[in-house]
């Protein structure tokens, strides 16, 4: 579909850019430098109304540059891998370097903590795909999906495929590169009703293309969805349990995630400052990463700062072990870092899961959520407000969809009130959970 990508001469070229970077920041007077380089390629068709609506092919290309002159820090970057590009952006960091405070905490991190170990965690899969096939297959997401019974309209198919390199050196001799591939196909259906129209959608994606689902499946899936929400009410308002389908667990992990990490940790702008060794979870869940996962979406073998990934538990038994921290953070800290500059990889929950009714039995009366609005999570004090629609819960039965309500709670109230975790894992992202019953919380119809 687009121009051939050669990812092992790709590779090579950064990895030589990266190398005389490094080589010219010395010479101008840094005492230390790194530098991060990718490459990527892809191709993205959606298809509207059986139409193609847009066809986008797109090659893009960085290096970013970091150098130190004794612990002042400089940064700066560009879109132009030449020589003299790449050099002007290395004057520019040390110039700026030159002007910048002195931090205690700057600076790479120890020679000693650097990827050695650089496995080969089967990334990279390219797909040939020529344009016709990939219209061919969005028309037979969209098709499959106009076909459901009750189906109005649909928002289109997308398919999007793409190749890339990544490439992080240092002035302490190290180089790692990375060759990664993501391949995903979605669909948006809409249905109508006498109250107006219903809009959902599905997914897939893979780092292999082989392991995406049917086109047909995903567009009857979007459409389902879609036909599910039809004939919406409002629920009553009081405290009750609330279940997170999986796509919204995932978020409320990352709501934890983002809590732990090292930057709001020494700002003291997280609810779990000072939280370290508490009980936060029920104790039979245990929450970690790990990103050396072959073929997960996020696996890595080196961080940000070219320190070597690990597996971390961040809760275990329920209680928080440990911070998420890059170099930086964890010097800010008086601690030592976890490989986590540039966050978690492939997040992994070890729980008992329960079948989807049985979640329902439990509950009882309450809600099911399968949409969430707005951004209303406060990271200071853990307070969490959305919009949201989804389904009622009457006697451990689906009663049917509603909408235009909201839930509020405190994250920590929430993660203490967690009852059970179900076995439907969705395991498209780098978060692979289960839906999540929370115990108790505010709704408001």
């Amino acid at each position: 579909m687009s121009q051939a990508f050669d990812a092992q001469a790709q590779r090579a070229e950064l990895e030589a850019r990266v190398r005389m970077a490094i080589d010219h920041a010395s010479r101008r007077g840094a005492d230390a430098c790194e530098i991060g380089a990718g490459v990527q390629q892809g191709v993205e068709v959606a298809i509207r109304h059986d139409r193609v609506e847009t066809l986008e092919m797109a090659r893009d290309q960085g290096i970013g540059v970091t150098v130190y002159i004794g612990q002042r820090k400089g940064s700066a970057s560009t879109s132009d891998a030449s020589e003299s590009a790449l050099y002007d952006a290395i004057d520019r960091a040390c110039e700026i370097a030159r002007y910048t405070g002195e931090d205690p905490a700057a600076g790479l991190a120890d020679a000693k903590l650097m990827a050695r170990d650089l496995p080969d965690l089967e990334l990279y899969h390219p797909w040939a795909l020529s344009t016709d096939e990939a219209i061919e297959l969005a028309r037979r997401c969209e098709q499959a999906g106009c076909a459901v019974n009750g189906i109005d309209s649909s928002d289109g198919a997308t398919l999007s495929s793409s190749e890339g390199v990544t490439v992080y050196g240092n002035s302490h001799g190290f180089i790692g590169s990375q060759l990664g591939t993501q391949h995903s196909l979605s669909c948006i259906m809409i249905a109508r009703d006498s109250q107006g129209m219903q809009r959902d959608h599905d997914y897939t994606a893979e780092r292999d293309p082989s392991r995406l689902r049917d086109p047909e499946a995903v567009g009857r899936k979007a459409a389902e969805r879609a036909m599910a929400r039809l004939d919406a009410g409002r629920p009553e308002t009081g405290r009750m349990p609330v279940l997170f389908v999986p796509e919204l667990a995932s978020g409320l992990i990352g709501s934890f995630l983002n809590a732990i990490a090292g930057g709001a940790i020494y700002r003291n702008a997280s609810f779990l400052c000072d939280a370290l060794g508490e009980r936060l979870f029920p104790e039979w869940l245990s929450i970690g990463e790990r990103p050396r996962e072959p073929r997960a979406m996020a696996s890595a073998a080196f961080d940000s700062d070219g320190v070597y990934t690990r597996d971390n538990d961040y809760i275990r038994d329920g209680r928080l072990e440990s911070y998420m921290l890059s170099v930086y953070s964890a010097r800010r800290l008086g601690m030592a870092t976890t490989g986590n500059a540039g966050g978690a990889r492939n997040v992994r929950l070890q729980a008992e899961l329960t079948p989807w009714q049985t979640l329902l039995n439990m509950m009882g009366n309450g809600v099911i959520v399968t949409e969430l609005m707005g951004q209303g999570v406060n990271a200071v004090t853990g307070d969490y407000s959305r919009g949201a629609a989804g389904f009622r819960v009457i006697d451990g039965q689906m009663a049917g969809p509603i909408e235009e309500f909201t839930i509020a709670g405190n994250l920590r109230d929430m993660f203490a009130g967690l009852r059970a975790i179900g076995n439907d894992i969705d395991t498209r992202g780098s978060v692979h959970t289960g839906s999540w019953l929370i115990d108790d919380m505010m709704v408001a119809g």
